[in-house]
């Protein structure tokens, strides 16, 4: 063995690669299994391109072995190995990637899949162990190499007796310390967790041998090892769809995501050209528990080239998609220097944005072709679509529009195409209504008129949704309206001119109640009501609805936008003939009237009275005369 340097700064530099480019030390087993995986397709690959190289992908493996007792790791392939010169130039040097020349030099194709690509993975197994022995050997070569480190202090590198071909890395595992164990590293279920958390879709078969306690032949417990294949090998995303049953889809999304509920839709998805990738996406039949709580994490587990680089990688699914569990898998990533991180590149942002669009058309072909399934869904998880649309000043409506539906007063769900398609000639608007039921909704004077006149109305019931609206505007270049606004006009041209008359008619009088009630805008007559004698109508930007919602929010309820509130009174009501009676007999009686009618018109709204006392005093009164 001679004694060598590295070929950089390498106290510094080794320092450095130990103690800060990784967050977590297990990630040091998916570096030597990667790079494992790396030599083994290298050996594949001069299988293909070299006669004298007689090997099949199924002799190919990698394997692991653990002595507790002498506190060694082993992580060992049958693959390409390295001579001295070799190991000096790779291991030798810091940030020397063989891998990544090799990747650079040859045109490997789909068999073969390089994944290293810094030259820096090798060196995290630095963070559990103080020392590696590397024992290697080239295929067709008699003598086999080793390397040695204990450090930053160099390494030792020489000839050795190797029976096989490959490459075995001996970790020498650091004795426990406060706050620190080591001794993780050398438990079976350990490692098996390791395996299957960041590398169980490598290629080829990582195995080990596993402790196990069996029954024998006379019913006595007996503890026996046996190897068994840790890994999965082939990811269900990489397949294609016809290959795979439902009930394997299914399997997977509730082992991995621990639903007991399959998945209401799968989706998957290959890209190749600007950007390659597969993504393999579900989405769920009943939101988490804590779905809409911040606890809740939004993200696909991102993979490069099979090895999990990200267990949520929130980048790959806006908001409002953040239902949406799946894997994204691509060998064209930008990653950093640690693979645990991504940088933000274009790649990343393509991938994103076909995410996205597929996952709507699977929204739009689900609403079409399983409605029920669909009402199901967007019952779930509609109030993230509907907050999507509202969110970054409506950036997003357009992708969302066409996912929105809402109960109409037909008694059934409507998106917003299936309404103007089914909306009456002459209907120049599309009608809603705001509250906290579909029953409150259905008791306001004005959707009985409108229901009468044989408009469909939209029935808005979560706090979010006219918010929503609002930021649409319009939908196939109809615009929304309230039927409680005073935007909503239901009569007749003639019948409402006639109206203005008799509004300014009885101008002073309405004056006069305005002035009572003191907390609204205008009283003003209308026939829009049906049998109801008073309801509130908003004008403006701010709906009495609206108006509740901003008043919830901490810290608002002073402060808070109000809507600018109008008393409307039926004249077809036999209550106006009394009102005009007491304008001109009992102006005192009409003001107490007109306070009834509008904490009247409050209760119908859904408001709350603004001063109970004053009510109760004022039916007592009027119910002693």
């Amino acid at each position: 063995m001679k004694k060598m340097q590295f070929k950089t700064e390498s106290a510094k530099l080794l320092d450095m690669m130990i103690n800060s480019i990784y967050t977590h030390k297990e990630i040091f087993l998916r570096e030597l299994i990667s790079n494992a995986s790396d030599a083994l397709d290298k050996l594949y690959f001069r299988s293909l391109t070299d006669d004298g190289v007689s090997i099949s992908r199924a002799d190919l493996a990698i394997n692991i072995n653990i002595d507790k007792e002498g506190k060694i790791l082993k992580i060992s392939d049958n693959g390409c190995g390295m001579s001295e010169g070799e190991l000096e130039e790779n291991l030798g040097t810091i940030a020397k990637s063989g891998s990544f020349d090799f990747k650079r030099d040859n045109d490997q194709g789909e068999d073969v899949d390089v994944i290293g690509q810094f030259g820096v993975g090798f060196y995290s197994a630095f963070m559990v162990a103080d020392r590696i022995t590397v024992k290697t050997r080239v295929w067709g070569e008699a003598v086999g190499h080793m390397w040695e480190s204990s450090g930053a202090d160099g390494y030792e590198i020489g000839e050795c007796d190797k029976e096989s071909f490959g490459t075995e890395i001996i970790l020498h595992i650091k004795d426990d310390e406060d706050g620190e164990s080591y001794s993780d590293f050398l438990d079976e279920y350990r490692i098996r967790g390791l395996v299957k958390k960041y590398s169980d879709y490598i290629r080829y078969p990582i195995k080990m041998a596993v402790t196990k306690t069996l029954p024998n032949e006379s019913g006595e417990y007996e503890t026996t090892s046996e190897v068994e294949t840790l890994n999965s090998m082939v990811p269900l995303w990489k397949k294609n769809r016809s290959e795979v049953e439902a009930e394997e889809y299914n399997r997977f999304y509730s082992e991995k995501y621990y639903d007991f509920q399959p998945p209401a839709r799968v989706i998957t998805q290959k890209s190749e050209g600007t950007a390659t990738y597969n993504a393999l996406l579900f989405i769920p039949e009943s939101a988490p528990f804590n779905y809409y709580t911040p606890d809740h994490e939004k993200g696909l587990e991102l993979y490069s080239s099979g090895v999990m680089i990200m267990e949520c990688c929130k980048d790959l699914l806006p908001d409002y998609f953040g239902f949406v569990r799946g894997i994204v898998d691509s060998q064209d990533l930008s990653l950093n220097i640690s693979r645990e991180m991504l940088q933000h590149d274009r790649q990343l942002k393509i991938i994103a944005k076909a995410i996205e669009k597929k996952i709507k058309s699977e929204l739009v072909l689900m609403m079409e072709s399983d409605r029920e399934k669909y009402e199901k869904f967007f019952g779930e998880f509609g109030l993230q679509i509907k907050y999507g649309v509202y969110s970054d000043y409506g950036m997003h409506k357009d992708m969302l529009k066409d996912l929105l539906i809402f109960k109409s007063s037909a008694g059934k769900y409507l998106s917003l195409k299936q309404y103007t398609e089914g909306m009456k000639s002459e209907q120049e608007a599309i009608y809603y209504a705001s509250g906290e039921s579909v029953e409150r909704i259905e008791m306001l004077p004005k959707v009985e008129k409108a229901k009468n006149l044989g408009y469909e109305v939209l029935y808005l019931t979560d706090e979010v949704d006219e918010f929503a609206i609002r930021v649409l505007e319009s939908y196939n270049e109809k615009k929304f309206v309230n039927v409680t606004s005073d935007a909503f006009e239901s009569n007749s041209e003639e019948n409402q001119e006639e109206i203005k008359e008799e509004n300014d008619k009885n101008s002073d009088m309405l004056d006069f109640m305005k002035d009572a009630v003191g907390s609204i805008s205008a009283v003003k007559l209308t026939s829009s009501l049906g049998n109801h004698p008073v309801c509130l109508s908003a004008e403006g930007e701010i709906s009495s609805e609206m108006e509740k919602v901003l008043r919830k929010m901490p810290g608002a309820k002073d402060g808070a936008p109000k809507a600018t509130i109008i008393m409307e009174i039926n004249r077809e009501h036999p209550i106006y003939e009394k009102l005009k009676a007491l304008y001109a007999s009992d102006k005192d009686a009409l003001s107490k009237y007109a306070k009834m009618l509008y904490a009247q018109g409050r209760l119908i709204g859904g408001m709350e009275i603004e001063d109970p006392a004053e009510l109760c005093a004022l039916m007592s009164e009027l119910m002693m005369k």
